[in-house]
């Protein structure tokens, strides 16, 4: 139950006090010292603080920067028989919630009683929502000890403490809306609203309402007006996840956006203003993009004040195990299951090139928990494609570069390394569209090139 303190230097005060507000349902403590309030402020945090304005033993202003001191967020609700305007304004400019001026109403004391209350609530909310976040978003929470994950975390953390535009970059799967989050959670505007935006999942017109809103009328089947992401998100973060893919009609309406801190609604003439961090995320290569003309230079430097790159799968050795046992511990947290991986499983994840990343190992590891009858994961729980890797590891692997033979060595120095190159060339384009099921779009974003030249690639070395 939610309690008041109650300082009075006069009891039949507290008395009146007490008795009004036990009628209304609260409980409450008293006292006719300050000195003992501020004792009783330590040891049983009240909610709310009702205190005589002046009293021999100490000002009720002192008392209230004391109380604060305590408990930063507790309402304070003055009290005197001595009210002017300048002493009303002084106390709520020093920090007072409310000031009631004697002889005052049973309906005044229990109305500005129960507005402490709902403000009392609401700060407490907030507070548990950002512990919340915190412990959900944490940086202690994002698992690995890789040097490649502590180099990136280390930039996380000092963008998260500014206000400037981030841009997370990394291939598909490897926890860039994580990162996102935790940006927004450790940050000043942690209170605020995280607004995620997929560029990919929908058509330019759609998106552009999504993101700036629209009025009613805008535009058939717009029966009311809406309001915007970008609205939304104001004094919050707006998460542009895949921004690479975001139309060149909307990229100009995007930067103006950003750069004003103003939009406007579709079909709408009236300017809003807005408040907000951008964090962007892409898996392509943006600043290739912008010099072929496929992305904005202006919008990319905007988006890109700080620029994280997330490290694959491939180049965390060492927390695979680690993020495997942590998806174990979440799959099988109630229930029955298995408690571990055999060795074997453990090397068979350890070497694999992971394409998919931390999403992939997810969704093995969650299968994997379901069909093993055993406690341990074995081989047998893997996809087939990770058991056939056992087989593959016991044939030699091809050497990274070909080695000089009696053929290459009559070959001058340059005509080597062009011959040596094209083969590294055709492995590389080769394997890259296999690893992507044959998609070309899909392979040449994984390369970090454009369509047309991974076809320029493929049609060279005749690749299928």
């Amino acid at each position: 139950m939610e309690r008041i303190l109650i300082l009075d230097d006069e009891a039949d005060m507290i008395e009146t006090c007490r008795r009004i507000l036990a009628t209304a349902g609260h409980e409450c403590i008293a006292s006719t010292d300050p000195r003992r309030a501020l004792e009783l402020l330590e040891t049983e945090r009240p909610d709310v603080l009702l205190t005589d304005l002046r009293m021999p033993a100490m000002d009720g202003i002192d008392l209230l920067h004391h109380a604060h001191e305590i408990d930063p967020s507790l309402p304070v609700i003055m009290l005197t028989a001595y009210a002017t305007i300048e002493s009303a304004v002084a106390a709520v400019r020093e920090g007072a919630f409310d000031y009631l001026s004697k002889p005052f109403t049973l309906d005044q004391l229990v109305v500005s009683v129960e507005r402490a209350l709902a403000q009392r609530r609401l700060t407490l909310e907030n507070k548990n929502l950002r512990d919340q976040l915190q412990q959900t978003f944490g940086f202690e929470n994002i698992v690995g000890r890789s040097a490649a994950l502590h180099r990136s975390l280390e930039l996380v953390r000092k963008a998260a403490r500014s206000d400037a535009n981030v841009l997370v970059l990394g291939e598909s799967g490897t926890g860039k809306e994580l990162i996102a989050r935790a940006i927004h959670a450790n940050s000043p505007r942690a209170k605020y609203p995280f607004v995620p935006v997929d560029c990919a999942s929908l058509p330019e017109n759609l998106l552009e309402s999504e993101l700036f809103g629209h009025e009613k009328g805008a535009f058939t089947g717009a029966a009311a007006s809406k309001l915007g992401l970008m609205e939304t998100a104001d004094r919050g973060t707006l998460f542009l996840d895949e921004i690479g893919e975001l139309p060149q009609g909307l990229q100009a309406k995007l930067l103006r956006a950003i750069q004003e801190r103003r939009i406007r609604r579709v079909g709408g003439t009236r300017e809003i203003a807005i408040d907000l961090r951008v964090v962007s995320a892409t898996n392509r290569n943006l600043r290739e993009l912008a010099a072929h003309g496929e992305f904005r230079e202006d919008l990319f430097y905007r988006i890109n004040v700080i620029d994280i790159v997330l490290p694959p799968m491939r180049d965390r050795k060492g927390d695979i195990t680690l993020l495997a046992y942590t998806f174990l511990r979440k799959f099988t947290e109630g229930r029955q299951g298995p408690r571990g991986f055999t060795a074997e499983v453990l090397a068979l994840l350890e070497t694999y090139h992971w394409p998919g990343n931390i999403r992939e190992l997810r969704n093995i590891v969650e299968r994997a928990c379901a069909l093993a009858d055993t406690e341990m994961i074995s081989p047998a729980d893997l996809p087939t494609h990770l058991q056939a890797q056992s087989t593959d590891a016991a044939e030699p692997a091809d050497p990274a570069l070909p080695v000089a033979n009696d053929e290459t060595l009559k070959l001058t120095l340059k005509e080597a390394k062009e011959r040596w190159i094209g083969q590294l060339e055709a492995s590389y384009v080769s394997e890259v569209l296999r690893r992507e099921g044959g998609n070309v779009s899909q392979a040449a974003r994984a390369a970090g090139v454009d369509r047309k030249t991974l076809h320029r690639l493929l049609n060279k070395h005749r690749v299928r």
